[in-house]
């Protein structure tokens, strides 16, 4: 590695190598290979001049590529697919006269493009549910176990640490499924010619229209798709590609909720994401247990956020036919959409497999706040037994500020004492069952089984042997 150029910290630092892999540029040149041997295979069994001796010629160089040699040829002639043409014809010299037979750049560049980004897809897609499911370990266990709820990151009424998770949960599953759904839907540009006419392939074709869509079709099965883009310029729509961004955006946006409260959490002493024993918190404090990963999750997430307006300007910015400045755009913003969204589930998995809970410090916290919780039973079994509804809330809440003013000089909540001490709240509390926390939590364990056991269990299983777990 040259350390005095600069290097891709995503690539660097937090991607997976599979990651890393699919967007190199060996990837990349293999891909376009794949295309045009795709495209000669078709025009062979399509009956135009190919014949079966420079399909396999293609096939069996596919693999001798010199990007040292193709860099060169490239400042010769300052184009980048004809710069792999010309390199791909001198190691198969037999089908060199046949390779892009028909196409434009745009027929190898969008057509790799789309697979590569398909692939990815699937990456994403595997990846998160691992961490799905990872995460719904932790909720099952923890669906019972009551914590204090937070709104305006204000004590109120209880929930469990399990119900809390899940809805980080919930909306990981629906990014599944959108990214799911975006996969199966995603076509092949095919063959469509300079813009989008399909005019030298239907010359080709000694113009039989229907011999082109049989090619097509062809080629988009021969190519792993199931579909084509039914209308291109010259490029496949670049909507596709802020559509793509916006899939991945969702799952930024998700883990970003998920780690900001995890780090909120930890600041409370509750909740914890796992540390290594030889770990450094801090370079000055050494006590000190920072939030790191869940920390570089939401920055990390944040990038990606950052990504996605400029592919919006991408795809608004399209002149007619094309243009190529989305070229430059693309090669940067693409890549970095999936090493970072790879970055985040590798980090998100590794948190969650290890998160702590600290259930001392929740039930110290509930005990603290219980009192107030319990102040709303006790007013509806009070107006159950004939009292006026509008003088006992004027009396709880006189009770409670008090109560209050106590707990915020440090001193234990009075609440309860203050409560059993009135003439009418004393009878009446003492004919409720105990304060147990879990008594305030209303369904929340309920719902929680219930989510994991009929939406989350039903998901396939993830894929434990395709996918390299790498660098937390």
């Amino acid at each position: 590695m040259d350390q005095d150029l600069y290097q891709d910290p995503v690539a660097q630092r937090y991607a997976s190598v599979e990651m890393q892999s699919l967007f190199s540029p060996l990837r990349r040149a293999l891909t376009w290979r794949d295309v045009w041997i795709a495209l000669a295979k078709v025009e062979q069994e399509g009956g135009l001049p190919v014949t079966p001796e420079q399909v396999r010629s293609l096939e069996q160089a596919r693999d001798k590529i010199d990007l040292a040699r193709v860099a060169q040829i490239e400042r010769e002639t300052r184009h980048d697919v004809m710069a792999h043409i010309r390199h791909y014809g001198e190691v198969a010299p037999d089908a060199a006269g046949v390779i892009h037979l028909g196409a434009t750049s745009c027929f190898v560049t969008d057509n790799a493009d789309l697979m590569i980004l398909k692939t990815g897809l699937c990456s994403v897609r595997d990846r998160l549910l691992r961490v799905i499911h990872e995460l719904s370990s932790f909720c099952r266990e923890n669906a019972a176990i009551p914590t204090l709820g937070l709104t305006h990151l204000q004590p109120a009424q209880l929930t469990t640490v399990g119900k809390r998770s899940s809805l980080w949960l919930q909306d990981l599953v629906h990014c599944y499924r959108e990214i799911h759904d975006l996969i199966g839907e995603l076509p092949l540009r095919g063959l469509k010619g300079t813009t989008g006419t399909q005019a030298s392939f239907l010359q080709l074709c000694g113009g039989d229209g229907s011999r082109v869509d049989a090619l097509e079709q062809a080629l988009a099965k021969e190519l792993g798709f199931e579909k084509v883009f039914d209308l291109c310029g010259q490029t496949y729509p670049r909507l596709w590609d802020h559509r793509i961004a916006c899939r991945l955006t969702d799952i930024s946006i998700a883990m970003h909720k998920a780690a900001t409260d995890i780090r909120l959490l930890q600041s409370f002493g509750e909740v914890e994401e796992p540390y290594e024993k030889t770990q450094v918190g801090s370079s000055a404090m050494p006590y000190k247990r920072n939030p790191m990963r869940s920390e570089r999750i939401c920055s990390l997430s944040r990038h990606v956020m950052t990504i996605t307006p400029g592919l919006a300007q991408l795809a608004a910015n399209q002149w007619l036919e094309r243009t190529l400045d989305d070229s430059a755009q693309r090669r940067i913003a693409l890549p970095g959409l999936f090493l970072t969204s790879d970055a985040i589930l590798v980090a998100a998995r590794n948190v969650f497999s290890g998160l702590i809970v600290h259930h001392q410090v929740i039930e110290r916290r509930i005990a603290e706040h219980l009192p107030f919780m319990a102040a709303e039973e006790l007013l509806m079994a009070g107006v159950a037994r004939g009292g006026d509804r509008q003088q006992l809330h004027e009396r709880i809440r006189e009770y409670s500020w008090k109560a209050r003013e106590a707990v915020l000089k440090g001193d234990e909540n009075p609440l309860r004492r203050m409560i059993e001490e009135d003439d009418f709240f004393g009878e009446v509390a003492s004919s409720l069952p105990p304060w147990e926390p879990h008594r305030f939590t209303g369904r929340a364990a309920e719902q929680t089984f219930r989510y994991l056991d009929d939406v989350v269990d039903l998901l396939p299983r993830p894929d434990e042997d395709h996918l390299t777990e790498l660098r937390v």
